[in-house]
Protein backbone atom coordinates (compact mmCIF):
# COMPACT_ATOMS: atom_id res chain seq x y z
CA UNK A 1 0.00 0.00 0.00
CA UNK A 2 1.86 2.97 -1.07
CA UNK A 3 -0.15 5.54 1.23
CA UNK A 4 -4.52 5.11 1.18
CA UNK A 5 -5.93 8.10 0.37
CA UNK A 6 -9.07 9.61 2.17
CA UNK A 7 -11.46 10.96 0.06
CA UNK A 8 -11.14 14.89 0.25
CA UNK A 9 -14.24 17.00 1.63
CA UNK A 10 -15.93 13.77 2.89
CA UNK A 11 -18.17 13.94 5.46
CA UNK A 12 -17.03 11.95 9.07
CA UNK A 13 -19.89 10.08 10.09
CA UNK A 14 -20.96 10.90 13.57
CA UNK A 15 -19.36 9.32 16.42
CA UNK A 16 -15.98 8.61 14.24
CA UNK A 17 -13.27 9.93 16.64
CA UNK A 18 -11.26 12.25 15.05
CA UNK A 19 -7.89 10.15 14.81
CA UNK A 20 -10.22 7.70 12.81
CA UNK A 21 -8.60 8.21 9.40
CA UNK A 22 -5.52 7.30 11.00
CA UNK A 23 -6.10 4.35 12.76
CA UNK A 24 -7.93 3.21 9.49
CA UNK A 25 -4.62 3.73 7.59
CA UNK A 26 -2.48 2.19 10.10
CA UNK A 27 -4.83 -0.79 10.33
CA UNK A 28 -4.72 -1.85 6.76
CA UNK A 29 -0.88 -1.20 6.91
CA UNK A 30 -0.52 -3.52 9.25
CA UNK A 31 -2.80 -5.90 7.63
CA UNK A 32 -1.41 -5.27 4.30
CA UNK A 33 2.15 -6.54 6.14
CA UNK A 34 1.25 -9.86 6.45
CA UNK A 35 -1.53 -10.52 3.38
CA UNK A 36 0.66 -12.61 1.33
CA UNK A 37 -2.30 -13.34 -1.10
CA UNK A 38 -3.49 -9.39 -1.64
CA UNK A 39 0.45 -8.76 -2.71
CA UNK A 40 0.35 -12.05 -5.16
CA UNK A 41 -2.83 -11.07 -6.32
CA UNK A 42 -1.63 -7.14 -7.35
CA UNK A 43 -4.25 -5.79 -4.98
CA UNK A 44 -3.89 -1.99 -4.36
CA UNK A 45 -5.57 -0.16 -1.75
CA UNK A 46 -6.60 3.32 -3.20
CA UNK A 47 -8.28 4.57 -1.07
CA UNK A 48 -9.19 3.44 3.02
CA UNK A 49 -12.03 5.35 5.80
CA UNK A 50 -13.79 4.48 8.77
CA UNK A 51 -16.41 1.41 7.67
CA UNK A 52 -15.09 1.62 3.75
CA UNK A 53 -12.19 0.93 1.48
CA UNK A 54 -11.22 1.09 -2.52
CA UNK A 55 -8.85 -1.74 -3.83
CA UNK A 56 -7.98 -2.39 -7.32
CA UNK A 57 -6.36 -5.11 -9.26
CA UNK A 58 -5.51 -5.67 -12.82
CA UNK A 59 -6.34 -9.11 -13.78
CA UNK A 60 -3.86 -11.32 -14.82
CA UNK A 61 -3.68 -14.56 -17.88
CA UNK A 62 -2.97 -17.00 -15.16
CA UNK A 63 -6.28 -15.95 -13.17
CA UNK A 64 -8.30 -17.71 -16.16
CA UNK A 65 -10.05 -20.60 -16.12
CA UNK A 66 -10.26 -23.42 -18.70
CA UNK A 67 -12.93 -20.95 -20.35
CA UNK A 68 -10.39 -18.20 -21.09
CA UNK A 69 -12.85 -15.77 -18.13
CA UNK A 70 -11.63 -14.53 -14.55
CA UNK A 71 -11.70 -17.29 -12.34
CA UNK A 72 -14.52 -16.49 -9.50
CA UNK A 73 -12.46 -17.24 -6.88
CA UNK A 74 -9.83 -14.31 -7.90
CA UNK A 75 -12.81 -11.68 -8.20
CA UNK A 76 -14.14 -13.39 -4.87
CA UNK A 77 -10.69 -13.12 -3.18
CA UNK A 78 -10.49 -9.52 -4.37
CA UNK A 79 -13.78 -8.50 -2.96
CA UNK A 80 -12.70 -9.82 0.08
CA UNK A 81 -9.92 -8.25 0.64
CA UNK A 82 -11.83 -4.84 0.23
CA UNK A 83 -14.29 -6.31 2.71
CA UNK A 84 -11.77 -6.97 5.45
CA UNK A 85 -10.00 -3.44 5.17
CA UNK A 86 -13.20 -2.40 5.35
CA UNK A 87 -14.54 -3.99 8.14
CA UNK A 88 -11.37 -3.56 10.48
CA UNK A 89 -11.18 0.01 10.32
CA UNK A 90 -12.82 0.07 13.33
CA UNK A 91 -9.61 -0.95 15.34
CA UNK A 92 -10.69 -4.48 16.71
CA UNK A 93 -9.99 -7.54 15.09
CA UNK A 94 -12.92 -8.50 12.77
CA UNK A 95 -13.34 -11.67 10.68
CA UNK A 96 -15.57 -12.87 8.04
CA UNK A 97 -18.52 -15.20 8.93
CA UNK A 98 -20.49 -15.36 6.12
CA UNK A 99 -20.19 -14.18 1.97
CA UNK A 100 -21.74 -14.63 -0.92
CA UNK A 101 -20.79 -13.14 -4.70
CA UNK A 102 -22.69 -12.92 -7.56
CA UNK A 103 -21.23 -12.57 -10.59
CA UNK A 104 -23.25 -10.29 -13.49
CA UNK A 105 -20.70 -10.15 -16.27
CA UNK A 106 -17.47 -12.13 -17.17
CA UNK A 107 -14.00 -10.67 -16.45
CA UNK A 108 -11.31 -11.29 -19.28
CA UNK A 109 -7.55 -10.78 -18.59
CA UNK A 110 -6.20 -7.49 -18.58
CA UNK A 111 -9.58 -6.27 -16.66
CA UNK A 112 -8.49 -3.67 -14.13
CA UNK A 113 -11.02 -4.64 -11.38
CA UNK A 114 -12.28 -2.07 -8.87
CA UNK A 115 -13.80 -3.35 -5.75
CA UNK A 116 -15.85 -0.88 -3.28
CA UNK A 117 -16.66 -1.85 0.21
CA UNK A 118 -18.69 -0.59 2.72
CA UNK A 119 -20.34 -1.07 6.15
CA UNK A 120 -24.34 -0.97 5.57
CA UNK A 121 -25.22 -2.14 9.17
CA UNK A 122 -23.30 -2.73 12.59
CA UNK A 123 -24.18 -3.99 15.91
CA UNK A 124 -22.15 -4.52 18.99
CA UNK A 125 -20.13 -7.50 17.20
CA UNK A 126 -21.57 -8.26 13.70
CA UNK A 127 -21.33 -5.88 10.80
CA UNK A 128 -22.80 -5.78 7.18
CA UNK A 129 -20.81 -4.83 4.22
CA UNK A 130 -21.50 -4.53 0.61
CA UNK A 131 -19.03 -4.82 -2.22
CA UNK A 132 -19.56 -3.92 -5.63
CA UNK A 133 -16.51 -4.75 -8.29
CA UNK A 134 -16.51 -2.90 -11.43
CA UNK A 135 -14.89 -3.36 -14.98
CA UNK A 136 -12.28 -0.55 -16.15
CA UNK A 137 -15.69 0.47 -18.06
CA UNK A 138 -17.20 1.38 -14.84
CA UNK A 139 -19.60 -1.99 -15.46
CA UNK A 140 -20.73 -4.13 -12.75
CA UNK A 141 -18.82 -7.85 -12.76
CA UNK A 142 -19.10 -8.64 -9.36
CA UNK A 143 -21.23 -8.16 -6.13
CA UNK A 144 -20.39 -9.68 -2.55
CA UNK A 145 -22.38 -9.28 0.89
CA UNK A 146 -20.29 -9.68 4.25
CA UNK A 147 -21.20 -10.52 7.44
CA UNK A 148 -18.34 -9.69 9.86
CA UNK A 149 -17.63 -10.46 13.38
CA UNK A 150 -15.93 -8.35 15.58
CA UNK A 151 -13.69 -9.76 18.03
CA UNK A 152 -12.69 -7.78 21.40
CA UNK A 153 -9.15 -8.11 20.68
CA UNK A 154 -7.72 -4.85 19.48
CA UNK A 155 -5.51 -4.73 16.69
CA UNK A 156 -2.64 -2.56 18.70
CA UNK A 157 -3.53 -3.87 22.33
CA UNK A 158 -1.13 -2.11 23.81
CA UNK A 159 -2.47 1.37 22.81
CA UNK A 160 -5.76 0.59 23.74
CA UNK A 161 -6.90 1.79 20.13
CA UNK A 162 -10.37 0.86 19.80
CA UNK A 163 -12.83 3.25 17.10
Amino acid sequence: MTGPRHAAGDATPAGIHNDGQQLAERVVRSMLASDALSRWLGIAVVEIAPRRSTCRMTVRDEMVNGFGVAHGGIVFALADSAFAFACNTHGTVTVAVDNTITYPAAIHPGDVLTAEAGEEARSNRLGYYRVVVTNQHGAVVALFKGTAYRTQRPHFPDEGLDA
